[in-house]
């Protein structure tokens, strides 16, 4: 009884399947070497089906819960430990569900990142070429258009056909150059300089539009990121068989949560202690839903490996840990310039870099027109992200030095992290 308590998701769903554990709760009860089965009569006028497959164990409810294993399959298993539940012979429901189980699992376990019929994927992967190259197309031609026409009155007409263009390319199957026209749309009528911004992005938009063109030509690894940018996604599993792996005590620099009503997202920014790499961890949850455990606080390190997508840039990647979290000193930082220098190299490798992970040395928490800098010995500053509060940091620094982890985008700096002396502070 201990073990199947042990199988709830929470506390709640066990104390509820306890008080299911009675035979009066249950009618069409059985058991046999492979499986136990009952009804369990709800608030609807038919009983939920239960069953368990005791070789997983797996479950199987007719019920509408999202757990596994719900409240009836808890019962009914607790039910079963007591020896209330008598062998008998399965019925039909039971017997196909376990048999189609039995079935997959001995089929042929297939490689990672291995498909299942090769030609169809194929097939489907070409389907989409085409409709990604015909999009792209047209949204070439617009571009011209605008060249030709100028920006004169564009913010009266720019909403509508924006839009338009983004439905197109998530039409097209692009959805990272769906992403990129709607940043463009952002950009009009942000303040006084807002045709120099939108110039801006549907700069970076052209170029995708003539790397696609010319995708045959490219480097492997800028196609890859050419590719990425657009939309095309790489499996997990042959990130983990076939990526490039790196193995370290990574750094958690920091972490940033974004969420919006239909998906969270989460960026954790690592650095290999010996090898200096950088990498990214992203996780996803669907709004309302928690997002998976942290391996580590920000300002500890991670023992493992990481295994990074292919690009141009390598920065995103997958973490396998190796060992568990150890604590880690203050770390090494950059001047202010030094650290636009390799963000400039960044954007050479990659154009469409959107953030890019900053640590700055001995800075101070001052005051930029409006809003706020960080500024080094040298007096050069970056401008913190318009919005963001500077309080805790000018709490944490108190007119010292401090070193601060964060993500730079052209916005503005965003910290993450920052150390006074040894002891991480999460901003």
């Amino acid at each position: 009884m201990e073990q199947v308590v042990g199988l709830a998701p929470d506390p709640a769903s066990a104390k509820a399947g306890q008080g299911l554990a009675r035979s009066a709760k249950w009618t069409g009860t059985g058991a046999t070497e492979r499986a136990v089965w009952g009804l369990c009569q709800g608030s609807g006028k038919q009983p939920y089906q239960t069953a368990v497959d005791l070789s997983g164990p797996a479950y199987k409810c007719s019920c509408p819960s999202r757990k596994f294993p719900c409240k009836h399959a808890l019962g009914l298993m607790l039910l079963w430990s007591k020896g209330e539940v008598l062998p008998g012979e399965e019925p039909e429901w039971v017997r196909t569900w376990v048999d189609q189980r039995a079935e997959r699992a001995e089929r042929p376990e297939r490689k990672p990142g291995e498909v299942a019929d090769p030609i169809a994927a194929q097939e489907r992967a070409a389907r989409r070429a085409d409709r990604v190259s015909s999009g792209l197309a047209e949204l070439a031609g617009w571009l011209d258009d605008q060249v030709r026409q100028g920006f004169g009155g564009f913010d009266q007409r720019a909403y509508s056909e924006l839009s338009r263009l983004a439905a197109r390319m998530v039409d097209a199957q692009a959805p990272g150059v769906a992403g990129a026209v709607r940043r463009a749309a952002g950009a009009i009528g942000r303040g006084h300089d807002w045709p120099g911004e939108l110039l801006e992005e549907l700069s970076l938009i052209h170029l995708i539009v003539a790397a696609h063109a010319r995708l045959a030509d490219l480097p492997p690894s800028l196609a890859d990121t050419v590719q990425a940018r657009i939309g095309w996604t790489t499996d997990t599993a042959r990130v983990l068989a076939d990526g490039e792996k790196v193995e370290d005590d990574w750094l958690m620099l920091g972490r940033i949560i974004e969420p919006d009503e239909r998906l969270t997202v989460r960026r954790v920014w690592l650095r290999g202690a010996t090898t200096g790499r950088l990498g990214l961890i992203l996780t996803f949850a669907a709004a309302g839903r928690p997002l998976d455990p942290l391996p580590a606080r920000p300002g500890e390190y991670v023992p493992g490996a990481l295994s990074f997508y292919p690009g141009a840039l390598p920065l995103r990647a997958l973490l396998t840990q190796s060992a568990p979290r150890l604590p880690a000193p203050r770390p090494a930082g950059l001047t202010v310039r030094q650290a636009l220098a390799s963000y400039v190299e960044s954007l050479a490798a990659d154009p469409w870099n959107e953030r890019w992970p900053l640590v700055l040395r001995d800075v101070r928490p001052s005051r930029h027109g409006e809003g706020w800098a960080l500024t080094d010995s040298d007096g050069d500053g970056l401008e913190l992200l318009p919005g963001w509060d500077p309080m805790k940091l000018l709490a944490v620094s108190a007119g010292d030095p401090i070193t601060v982890a964060g993500e730079w985008n052209r916005a503005g700096f965003r910290p993450m992290t920052c150390w006074h002396d040894d002891r991480p502070v999460i901003l």
